[in-house]
């Protein structure tokens, strides 16, 4: 059994349509049938005409890629799908051989999939994390024991491997660096910041915006952990309540109604709910409703503002909490 990192499209267009189709997908729809090639170097030949690659180099790896796909993905091996939208990834079991045929809009290469489980990727140790972290559509991770301790999580379990934090950042093309050092981040967090540790993080990006606050005490706070708004008081508008979770999994569309329940009690115009590990699609699709009085925060929002208002923690909260800012140049294709 191998454990397999396929993607949904950069920008994750396909990511949903595999979620609620049980599929694992690829593009460069414009090939055929990939079984109708008997070897790699037929597939090679025919993608440069496709494609008009003239990087043999380029062509070889998108062209492996492919390959591996149809033909080296083994029905019962496990395939993660890195999620674009939230700081999870979806755990799943390859259940079927390779497919041609239009099952979607912009899927016509696909493969049936059983999906296991949602992981946060706080969860993942982080030799497989810097795995995931590769930009290639489909790969290999090739870690130790890497499928059974994948396994191991989707049951809720955790089986130790060796060496899983002998991890270096190396200059590779295909390697998302800026996605290894988040995860880096949210590990930080996730083992500092728990409960209503995590809270006060919440309630420091508010204050850094420019709120005035008023943070819950530890212990039961019923469904409030934090009151926002305008002015040195806060007596002024926006008012925004508050609801933070740090739990390992996703928040379901009962927290988010019970917020609003809290809302129309404290009587705040806006609302935000906080997430470490994200939310269901439910959540999701009764939150467009309210697009204009509640908001949603996962992992990788907290860091967005964590990176955009930094500098104006307190030194306090930066001491718990030590960044620092670097810039490299990027390929244009990143």
């Amino acid at each position: 059994m191998k454990l397999w990192t396929v993607r949904a499209g950069r920008h994750g267009q396909q990511e949903q349509i595999c979620v609620d189709e049980k599929i694992i997908t690829i593009g460069w729809d414009d090939l055929p049938n990939i079984k109708n090639f008997k070897t790699r170097e037929d597939l090679f030949d025919e993608y440069q005409k496709v494609y008009k690659e003239t990087n043999k180099v380029k062509a070889g790896i998108k062209s492996g890629q492919i390959w591996r796909f149809a033909n080296e993905i083994a029905i019962g091996d496990i395939v993660a799908l890195p999620s674009k939208f939230q700081p999870s990834i979806y755990i799943g079991k390859v259940i079927g051989d390779y497919h041609y045929s239009k099952k979607a809009e912009g899927v016509i290469h696909w493969r049936p999939v059983e999906w296991l489980s949602t992981i946060p990727r706080a969860d993942f140790d982080q030799d497989i994390l810097y795995s995931f972290g590769s930009l290639l559509t489909v790969s290999q991770v090739s870690r130790t024991q890497a499928a059974e301790r994948v396994i191991a999580l989707t049951k809720g379990k955790k089986l130790n491997a060796v060496n899983t934090d002998d991890v270096s950042v190396e200059a590779e093309e295909d390697f998302n660096v800026e996605r290894f050092a988040k995860d880096q981040i949210i590990k930080l967090i996730d083992r500092k910041f728990k409960g209503h540790e995590f809270a006060r993080l919440v309630d420091e990006i508010l204050k850094a915006q420019g709120y005035t606050t008023q943070l819950s005490p530890p212990g039961a706070d019923g469904g409030l952990d934090i009151l926002a708004a305008s002015g040195p008081l806060g007596f002024e508008p926006p008012r925004i309540c508050v609801q933070v979770k740090s739990t390992t999994t996703q928040v379901d569309v009962k927290i988010l109604r019970e917020l609003q329940g809290v809302m129309r009690k404290v009587k705040s115009e806006l609302g935000l709910l906080v997430s470490w590990s994200g939310f269901n699609n439910k959540v999701f699709s009764e939150a467009k409703e309210e697009f204009f009085f509640i908001r949603l925060w996962t992992a990788d929002d907290i860091l967005d503002n964590i990176f955009k208002y930094y500098d104006k923690f307190s030194d306090e909260f930066k001491a718990e909490l030590p960044l620092k800012r670097f810039w490299r140049l990027v390929d244009e294709e990143d």
